[in-house]
This record gives structure tokens, C-alpha cells and sequence, in this order.
């Protein structure tokens, strides 16, 4: 074989296994899709998209069902233990916090318990950001963000925007990763609904 030929061979090689890798994290980045599907249905009904839970997954562990962050939280979604210990014991057939499915489950419940509270204190547009919000950085703490934007800026306590002007000032609270979990869930999310060609 002649140099070039062989230079040949091992750029098609290299596109090959490319090919295949690329397939291979396709066939990874899907494969918890039914559960997500599962768990949306059963805790926000029919008509939500699953993809959002997926997009937060994403953002959350990027698909990694053994990740674990610098403050204990674990799995898929991220998961505090004493966080999926509390759901866990309102649903006992939940098992490990480990087991990809029920760590998907637990996730995707408590995001419903955070979808309901922002019901009545958020504009619908909005509702969504301030779910992810709390579930990263916790109730309270968004909580005192509206405050705060309803303190300095007069704003309406059911807005997004104004919240994200006043994160700076809002006591601990570390509102860049915040503030990036939420961006980070809406790309995500848009990578994954917009079609490729």
C-alpha cells in the first residue's frame, strides 16, 4: 500500500469510528427517553413535554446516572439523598436513589411539587423558570429573590426577568449557577425539539 493510500484507509477509518461513536452517544443520550416519557405523563399529564425533564437531566448530570456533585447530590436529576429520601417515603415503591428509573421518578416528582407551588405566584411564561430555579438553589431562596425584585425594582412577584436583575443582590445565594442551570436547561431544550436535518 502506498502512502497515500494508506492515508486513505486511516481517514476513512477515523470517519468510521466517528460514525459509529457518534451513533453510539446518540443511542446513550436516548436511552433513558421512555422513563422520562413515563414519569412526565404520570406527574404532569399528557399534553407536557417529556424533553423538558430530559433537557434538566441534561443540565443537571449531562445523562451520567453515576454522577455526583461536591455537595452529595446524585444521579440523573441530581438528587439530594435527603431530598429523594423525603419522596421516597411518600412512594414506596421508589427504590434506590442509584437506579437510573426511580432516580428519573424522583425528579421529575419533585419538579411537580415545585411546578404546583409556582402556580399561583408566577405568570405562566414563567413558571417553568422558577420551577428550575428551586429545585436548584431551594424555595426559600427564590423565594427572597422575589422579594427582592418586588423590594427594588417594584416589580410583579410573578416574573422571571426582574428576579434575574436583583440575583446579585440577594443574600446566600449563589445565583450565577442558578441563573446558568436555568439557561442551560432552555438551550438544552432547544437543541433537543428543534429538528436537524
Amino acid at each position: 500500500m502506498t502512502g497515500r493510500a494508506s492515508v486513505g484507509v486511516g481517514v476513512l477509518l477515523a470517519i468510521g469510528a466517528a460514525r459509529v461513536a457518534d451513533a453510539q452517544g446518540q443511542r446513550d443520550a436516548d436511552r433513558y427517553d421512555q422513563t422520562f416519557r413515563k414519569y412526565s405523563k404520570r406527574y404532569f399529564g399528557v399534553g407536557y413535554d417529556w424533553r423538558v425533564f430530559k433537557a434538566q437531566a441534561m443540565a443537571e448530570s449531562e445523562m451520567n446516572p453515576n454522577a455526583k456533585s461536591w455537595v452529595g447530590a446524585r444521579g440523573l436529576m441530581q438528587l439530594m439523598p435527603s431530598t429523594y429520601k423525603d419522596i421516597s417515603s411518600r412512594v414506596t415503591a421508589f427504590g434506590s436513589i442509584d437506579d437510573p428509573e426511580w432516580n428519573i421518578a424522583a425528579g421529575i416528582m419533585h419538579d411537580r411539587s415545585l411546578w404546583r407551588r409556582w402556580e399561583r405566584d408566577s405568570i405562566d411564561v414563567d413558571r417553568r423558570d422558577f420551577m428550575f430555579a428551586s429545585y436548584n438553589a431551594g424555595e426559600g431562596t427564590i423565594n427572597r429573590a422575589v422579594a427582592a425584585a418586588q423590594t427594588k425594582l417594584g416589580a410583579p412577584p410573578r416574573a422571571w426577568e426582574p428576579v434575574e436583575r436583583v440575583a446579585p443582590s440577594v443574600t446566600r445565594w449563589r445565583y450565577s449557577e442558578t441563573l446558568g442551570y436555568v439557561r442551560r436547561i432552555d438551550s438544552a431544550y432547544t437543541r433537543l425539539t428543534t429538528v436537524q436535518p
